[in-house]
């Protein structure tokens, strides 16, 4: 039997499923690094005595690392493949966990803020990355699935750490973290250590140069587009994502209404994640694309009217359902027009984009803050960046215009 007869058995069954588990419970854990600094913020603001804007630059710092992490790690996960990858990257986190508890200064905690995020990312695109090798008919799902861990981790760690930071204060949170992750992450590295078979690898790599072709698009082309598409949606997003404590906090409602808006707009995403995966099965990668922009952006002029808490706490149930299966479909995009072999470092460059559009939104909204004492044109900032997106998601569906070629190639 030809390797070509026997690939349609090994994409999408048991082993891929049973990797996405494995995947899951890794995002879960790992990318609690981009989101325990968004939890300690108001406390480590406080502690310092600094502005907003300030603060806000560990949280910018953390992104910088997780971005520039997605397109290392992915480089690397691409030569020597991913368990090995992933097992350094949680080693790193517990280290830069434990540097940030100690830290005597916000200058020293942001700096290491930004190695705890270049940890963090070999659970985010370099994950998303890995499990679409092992799906055709359900990859958009499957790498739907696998993003679905970096916002249930944003879920989940909020209110686990709600009570340690409320009893023994924000450093007491980066020790838990720099004993829970290695603890969790390096036992579900063992199940990532089996490479995905080479004929999937070639059936991907041949459907993808023929949609390609159709678009007319070099691939460095195709990639920069999708960059700074990725930059112009994440700064948009980063505003209600980075700031709904802070702002809580502003409104007089408390970080711990904060943080229930925060898990309750993340486990829309998480919902969104997993509909959207779905739908771009049927789809493609661009079409979700524009769709989850245009719903973005609606979400993001809802708040501009809310200020009450039942509104806010229905509003951020609507962004987080709206706007989650955007950063996935950057994926999708690049495994469905890039070849296979390159998929962790393009999959990481383009999720580096989206990650620089988090870090410098979050900064941005801190600084417009500063400056005019309300959040109202931080979110009108937010909106017109995503307006761009909305622009360069246009474009890329009228270049990929015409009959779509299924998710696989079957003989």
């Amino acid at each position: 039997m030809t390797a070509r007869a026997r690939a349609p058995a090994l994409a999408d069954g048991p082993a891929a499923w049973a990797r996405l588990a494995a995947a899951l419970g890794i995002g879960i854990a790992g990318n609690v690094g981009m989101w325990a600094i968004i939890v300690i913020l108001p406390a480590v603001e406080a502690e310092f005595g600094t502005g907003r804007a300030a603060a806000s630059l560990t949280y910018t710092a953390a992104m910088l690392g997780f971005g520039l992490g997605n397109l290392v790690i992915g480089r690397v996960a691409d030569r020597i493949g991913f368990a090995p990858a992933l097992a350094a990257s949680a080693l790193l986190m517990a280290a830069g966990f434990a540097a940030a508890a100690a830290s005597p200064t916000i200058g020293v905690l942001t700096a290491v803020q930004f190695v705890i995020g270049l940890g963090s990312a070999s659970a985010f695109g370099p994950l998303m990355a890995d499990v679409s090798h092992w799906f055709e008919r359900r990859r958009g799902f499957a790498v739907g699935v696998a993003a679905c861990g970096n916002y249930l981790s944003g879920a989940i760690w909020p209110m686990l750490l709600a009570g340690v930071l409320a009893d023994h204060g924000w450093r007491a949170v980066c020790l838990v973290l720099a004993a829970a992750v290695p603890a969790i992450v390096l036992p579900l590295t063992l199940a990532m250590r089996r490479p995905a078979p080479a004929a999937l690898h070639a059936r991907a790599t041949q459907a993808a140069a023929d949609r390609a072709a159709r678009t007319g698009l070099p691939p460095r082309l195709l990639v920069g587009l999708l960059f700074v598409a990725g930059i112009a949606c994440c700064v948009a997003m980063s505003m209600p994502q980075v700031h709904i404590v802070a702002l809580c906090v502003g409104l007089g409602y408390g970080p711990a209404v904060g943080a229930e808006m925060l898990s309750l707009m993340l486990a829309g995403g998480v919902v969104s994640r997993l509909a959207f995966g779905a739908l771009s099965d049927r789809l493609g990668g661009v079409r979700t694309l524009l769709l989850g922009s245009t719903l973005q952006g609606i979400a993001l002029l809802l708040y501009l009217p809310s200020e009450g808490m039942t509104s806010l706490y229905l509003v951020s149930l609507v962004f987080g359902m709206s706007q989650g299966g955007i950063v996935p479909a950057y994926a999708l995009i690049v495994r469905e027009y890039l070849p296979a072999r390159e998929a962790g470092a393009r999959v990481g460059l383009v999720i580096m984009g989206t990650l620089l559009g988090m870090a410098l939104g979050g900064w941005m909204s801190g600084w417009i803050y500063d400056a005019t004492g309300s959040y109202r044109l931080a979110f009108v900032n937010g909106i017109a960046w995503n307006a761009l997106n909305l622009l360069l998601a246009v474009t890329l569906v009228l270049r990929s215009r015409g009959p779509r070629l299924p998710a696989a190639v079957h003989p």
